[in-house]
Formats: C-alpha cells, sequence, structure tokens
C-alpha cells in the first residue's frame, strides 16, 4: 500500500515556498530599479509633469533651491500675457527702452537707451534671444520699475503655490536669495502654457528684429530642441556659472503635452539629451485620455437671488486625464459636482464645484470649477417678478 511521507511533503512544500518568495523578491526589486532609473543622471534637479493636469511623472529633487538663470524669464513672460490679456498692453504698443534696461549684461537684444520697439517684438527678444534688456524694458513698462516688477512676479509665484521661489529680478541674473526649484519652474511653465499663442514665440527656432532698418538682429533660439525634437515649441533656457545648465522645455504628440525641466547640467549637450530622454519616456509610456473638448457645454448652475438666476457652463479648456498606454478606459466617466446653495453676489473665478472624474467606483481626478461670470444680487422688483412667474407657472 502506497504511504505518503507527511514530513517529506511539508519539507517540500516549504522549500517551494521559500524559492517561489526569493523568486517574487528579486522580481519585484528588478520592477523597482526599472520603475526608479534616472533619466536624468547629470542633472541637480529635474521634474517631468503632464500640462493638462499637472500630474507629476517623474521628479528628482523637485523642491531643491536652485539658481534658475534665465528660467526666471517664464514668469516675466507669464506677467507680460496675463498683462496682455487684462488689457493693460496691447501687442502693437510701443516700448521705450530706459538707460538702465539698456545697461544690462548677459543675452541681450542690445537695445538702445530711448530706442522703441513694441510688445511683440520685446516679448520676440525675451522668449528667443532671452535678451536681458528686453525683460528689463518690458517690466518697467508693465509696473513702472524692475522692483515694482519683481513684487509682482513674487505674488504671482505665491498665487501659483510656488513654495521654494524667490525672485529678485526680473532675467534671471545673478543675485543673492534669487532661487527657485524644477517643481515650481514646472508649474509656472504650465501656467504660461494656458496660453497657447506663447509658443508662437517660444517654438520658432530663428526670426529677425528691426528688419526693415539698417542695423536688422538676427534671432536664434537658444532652445535648440523647437528645431531637432519633433513636438517641441518652447520653453526657455538658462545659464550662469553658479545655475550651469537649466532649461523648461515643452512638446506635444498625439495630444499629450509635458513639460521637462532640468536644473544644474553640465552642458548642452547634456542638457538637451537629459530632456530628450524625459520627453521619450512620456511620450512612449503615456497617452491623455480626453474627456471634455473646449466650447463643450459643463451643464449650468443656479444662483439663489441673483440677478442672472441660472448661469450656463462652458470649457474654457480641455479637459483629459494621463494613463499609462494599454490601460483599459471602460468605464471612465465624470460628473458635475456644484457647491451646495450657490448665493448672490458671485465674483467671477470663484470656487462654485468641481468636475469629479471616475473609473467605475474609484476616483481618479477633480477639476476645480470657477465662475465664469460676476453675477450680482436682484432688486426687490426682479426676484418678486420671478415668485409671480413660478406660482403661475407651478399653478
Amino acid at each position: 500500500m502506497f504511504k505518503i511521507n507527511w514530513k517529506r511533503l511539508g519539507m517540500g512544500l516549504l522549500c517551494f515556498q521559500m524559492v517561489s518568495l526569493i523568486v517574487l523578491s528579486i522580481a519585484s526589486a528588478e520592477e523597482k530599479k526599472i520603475v526608479s532609473i534616472d533619466l536624468t543622471p547629470a542633472a541637480k534637479s529635474a521634474v517631468l509633469m503632464d500640462v493638462d493636469t499637472g500630474t507629476i511623472i517623474q521628479e528628482k529633487n523637485g523642491d531643491e533651491k536652485l539658481p534658475p538663470a534665465s528660467i526666471t524669464k517664464v514668469m516675466t513672460m507669464l506677467l507680460i500675457m496675463e498683462a496682455i490679456d487684462q488689457g493693460k498692453i496691447k501687442w502693437d504698443d510701443k516700448v521705450r527702452t530706459s538707460e538702465y534696461a539698456a545697461s544690462m549684461g548677459g543675452s541681450q537684444i542690445f537695445l538702445e537707451p530711448g530706442e522703441e520697439m513694441t510688445v511683440k517684438e520685446m516679448l520676440k527678444g525675451i522668449a528667443m534671444a532671452s535678451g536681458n534688456d528686453a525683460s528689463v524694458a518690458m517690466a518697467e513698462k508693465i509696473a513702472g520699475s524692475e522692483e515694482a516688477f519683481v513684487q509682482m512676479m513674487n505674488e504671482r509665484a505665491k498665487q501659483l503655490g510656488m513654495a521654494h521661489t524667490h525672485f529678485v529680478n526680473c532675467n534671471g541674473l545673478p543675485a543673492a536669495n534669487h532661487y527657485s526649484s524644477a517643481h515650481d519652474i514646472a508649474i509656472m511653465s504650465r501656467a504660461l502654457l494656458q496660453h497657447p499663442e506663447i509658443t508662437q514665440y517660444t517654438g520658432v527656432y530663428q526670426d529677425y528684429l528691426r528688419k526693415d532698418s539698417a542695423k536688422p538682429f538676427w534671432l536664434v533660439n537658444t532652445n535648440k530642441l523647437v528645431r531637432f525634437y519633433t513636438g517641441a515649441d518652447g520653453l526657455k533656457t538658462g545659464f550662469t556659472v553658479e545655475a550651469k545648465f537649466c532649461l523648461s522645455a515643452t512638446a506635444k504628440r498625439d495630444g499629450l503635452r509635458v513639460i521637462a525641466v532640468v536644473l544644474g547640467e553640465p552642458d548642452t549637450k547634456t542638457r538637451n539629451a537629459e530632456v530628450s530622454k524625459l520627453f521619450d519616456y512620456a511620450f512612449s509610456q503615456y497617452m491623455s485620455y480626453s474627456l471634455i473638448k473646449t466650447g463643450d457645454s459643463l451643464g449650468s448652475f443656479k444662483v439663489s437671488k441673483g440677478k442672472t438666476s441660472t448661469v450656463p457652463l462652458t470649457a474654457k479648456h480641455p479637459y483629459s486625464i494621463l494613463m499609462k498606454k494599454g490601460d483599459a478606459s471602460a468605464g471612465i466617466r465624470h460628473e458635475l459636482q456644484l457647491e451646495p446653495k450657490l448665493k448672490a453676489p458671485i465674483q467671477v473665478g470663484q470656487p462654485i464645484g468641481k468636475i469629479v472624474v471616475y473609473k467605475g467606483d474609484q476616483m481618479l481626478k477633480e477639476f476645480p470649477l470657477e465662475s465664469p461670470v460676476q453675477v450680482n444680487k436682484a432688486n426687490w422688483w426682479i426676484l418678486m417678478k420671478r415668485t409671480v412667474a413660478h406660482l403661475f407657472f407651478v399653478g
């Protein structure tokens, strides 16, 4: 009769479990090794961000405070674009160069004291040639002085949640207590990209200033990736001896736009190569899943005692989520969730709710919603007519 040796069987099972655990541990270690591979070994700090959602895909010392050099001009360009949107300045406004602005060293477009250029030309000089002189001229145009403009820069940084940034000037020339971080630079770069027309300047490889004058000035973009990397169209390079070689770059492919920031690179070749690796990783591994397109109706919200009782909501920009390629998109849905009992007055930009994205019952992402208009309180006559009409309708 066949007998089972329970002791030997037990020892066999134990050995099998131990071998399985060892194999799984090795596999897990290999997986971690792959996931945590440093794509930017030469950089002091680096961040890879999805623009649509603000999701950080890769990060290395992202909050370390470092000199940003001319990447500072991302904030300068952001304030220029916002001043245009707010009607404070216009594209064709003339900007006069002060003696102080003309005295800037480093990268410049060689503005002469008293020389005038349009806002459009100055922005071109900042975006493409990293003009320190043009940056100061625009700062003085918008705020009256560079000091006042720098105060605006720091206030805007605070509003954006840039907790590891402090500006001392508008162009990034070396100065004590002037610093930022790769994460903060990605945040302000993302804010700048909310103005899509900026890439008409940051994405051009070469152009001219003073083209029809006796002294035309040939502009060549300091960011060579806009020529050599498919989909790259910005944003800003930087270099000082202290900061070394820095870059905040953006590229878009198949609807996915990303920002790659590297600080403290040893040379331009390494800087461009490591940013290209970050881009390659993002585009090979991730995709943008579209939820809502610009102009789509989001529904509406009601305002108690408002001059307008119902306000329609239309998407001012597209909404999407970041997904790993190969992940199933079945079951993804979104809901409009409004603040309860919204009451007049409502200010433009006031939070009114959120768009919540789910996959099945799992919450994936929340997008805040703000009021697109101001809703003032209704007077007694409007409220009375509204009440009478409601009673008549119900009756």
